[in-house]
This record gives structure tokens, C-alpha cells and sequence, in this order.
């Protein structure tokens, strides 16, 4: 019996002593100050103030702005702080039209259409301005400045970097290398249907995207031209699996510029679908994360 006893105190004092070191750690984690700062900053652009946030590091190797996708989107902060996280400066902002941005929201959640020239072009000026606004908060201005997005971010990207001098490198996820009319058709005929490639073939696909009437009639956008005219590296990340963007088609125009001298690099993952910044797959941003820290920047 004082066997039993005697046992079971040791039993307890190991499990106390394993809770007291669990709970000391926990302690901490929590207790370790964020490795970056945060500011937030109203910034004007074409007439409208717009909002958003500075994530700073203690020690930063890159600076990026987070441009969005096609829908309601406010400023993105949990991916913000993965990026601050890993020594990367950024600024992330609400959209025009929403959160705590003024300016008018363009989409079909309000009825509008937010895939033509106009509206693209438009979304690109308050990139560019947050670009400069980012650039003023840098205290060393050797740190490269660059773009990162994902989805209609990859016709925004492009037109943002031709506008401002400052942007030195861009990094997209998902993003078409094809028209906006064309991207719509492939996404049309997909329909939302995730088994679309169990059942359908590359060359079935790319028919439908090249020929398929319009649903709609909008002044078209074509990132060819503006990636033929820049000299800036990008790097897209793409899922094999995509039913909003034709992956092979989009990998074959970039080859194309690549032939010609552009400096563009692309990660395929195969089992990935549009998503490819916000899977369960934490690789693609490892990536990017990877490829921004290296990437060799010249001037324009």
C-alpha cells in the first residue's frame, strides 16, 4: 500500500512539473514582442482617400504592397503579418469603395462590371499611390520595393509597375498571362466544377477559351504588351488544378517573354487550385517569400 502511494506522488509530481514547463512556455510565446510594427495611413488617390496599414519589421530584407483580387476586399492582414513576419515590409490597404476606404466599389456584388480597361487602370493608380506612400515610411531606400497579388491582381500588377519607377520586382499568384475576355471564357465553360480536369482535356479547354462568344462587351485588357515593355523579375505561382485561369496557356505566354530576355520565372504546383497564396499548402508563400529575398533588381 505505501508502494501504491509512493508511485503515484511521483507520477503526480512529473505530471505537475510537465505542466508548470508547458505553461512557462506558453508564458513566453505570448509574451514575445511582435518583430514589427504597425501604422496605419490614409493616403489620396485619383481625388479619394483610401486606408490602409504599414506592417515595419525590425530587420527588413524587402518591401511589397498587397494588391487585390476582383472582389470586396479590405486590407489583408493576417497575410500581411506572415510576410512581416519573415522580414518583409508591407502595406496593405482597403480596396476604394471599401472598409474604411472612400471612392466608389466596382464588382458584380453591386452590379457593375470591374474587369474592363477603365476600372483596372483605375485600381492600378492607388497602387502606384501606395507605392509612394509606402516608399516615404522606408528609412533605407536601398530596400527594393515590389507587388504581390493574387487572381485580378495579375492584370493590376503589370500596370502598377509601369506606371511608378519605383516598383522593382512583382510576384503574382494565380495570375492570367491571357485577356480578360479570354480568362472569362475559360471560366464560363469550367462553370465552378472542381473535377473539371478528371474529365476534360487541355485541348478541349483552350478551344473554348479562344472561341467562345463573349457574355459581355467591355474595352478588354492584355498583359502581353505591358510585360513585353517592363524589365523588372516577376515570379507567378500557379495551381495545376485552376478552374478560373487557363495555367498552361499563361505558362506558355511567359516562356514567350522569357525567349526574348524578360526576367520571369513561375512555380507550378499540380495539385493546387486558384488559391494558391491561401491553401493549406503553406509552400507557394515560402516561395515567394524565398524568391523576394533574392531576387536581383535593376533599375527600369
Amino acid at each position: 500500500m505505501k508502494t501504491t502511494n509512493k508511485l503515484t506522488m511521483k507520477q503526480f509530481c512529473k505530471k505537475l512539473l510537465l505542466i508548470l514547463f508547458l505553461l512557462s512556455i506558453i508564458t513566453q510565446v505570448f509574451a514575445t514582442p511582435p518583430t514589427f510594427t504597425t501604422k496605419n495611413i490614409k493616403f489620396l488617390s485619383q481625388g479619394d482617400s483610401l486606408a490602409g496599414t504599414i506592417y515595419k519589421p525590425d530587420h527588413i530584407s524587402a518591401a511589397v504592397v498587397i494588391i487585390h483580387g476582383s472582389g470586396q476586399e479590405k486590407r489583408m492582414t493576417e497575410f500581411a503579418t506572415r510576410l512581416a513576419n519573415n522580414g518583409i515590409a508591407v502595406f496593405t490597404y482597403d480596396k476604394r469603395g471599401v472598409g474604411e476606404s472612400g471612392g466608389i466599389y466596382a464588382g458584380p456584388e453591386v452590379g457593375t462590371n470591374n474587369v474592363d480597361a477603365t476600372n483596372l487602370n483605375l485600381l492600378s493608380m492607388d497602387a502606384s499611390a501606395a507605392v509612394d506612400v509606402l516608399s516615404k515610411y522606408l528609412s533605407n531606400k536601398k530596400i527594393p520595393i515590389g507587388l504581390t497579388g493574387g487572381s485580378q491582381a495579375g492584370w493590376i500588377i503589370p500596370l502598377t509597375a509601369e506606371k511608378n519607377k519605383k516598383v522593382k520586382f512583382m510576384t503574382i499568384f494565380s495570375g492570367a498571362i491571357i485577356t480578360v475576355k479570354e480568362q472569362l471564357r475559360f471560366q464560363f465553360y469550367t462553370n465552378g466544377n472542381t473535377k473539371f480536369w478528371d474529365t476534360h482535356t487541355e485541348e478541349d479547354a483552350r478551344k473554348h477559351t479562344m472561341t467562345d462568344p463573349d457574355r459581355y462587351e467591355f474595352t478588354d485588357v492584355d498583359p502581353m504588351p505591358t510585360l513585353s515593355r517592363l524589365s523588372i523579375p516577376g515570379l507567378w505561382i500557379f495551381g495545376g488544378k485552376d478552374i478560373q485561369v487557363p495555367v498552361n496557356l499563361s505558362i506558355e505566354h511567359l516562356n514567350t517573354l522569357k525567349s526574348k530576355g524578360k526576367r520571369y520565372d513561375y512555380k507550378l504546383f499540380p495539385a493546387l487550385g486558384h488559391n494558391t497564396a491561401f491553401s493549406d499548402n503553406k509552400q507557394p508563400v515560402k516561395e515567394m517569400i524565398k524568391w523576394m529575398k533574392n531576387v536581383k533588381t535593376k533599375d527600369k
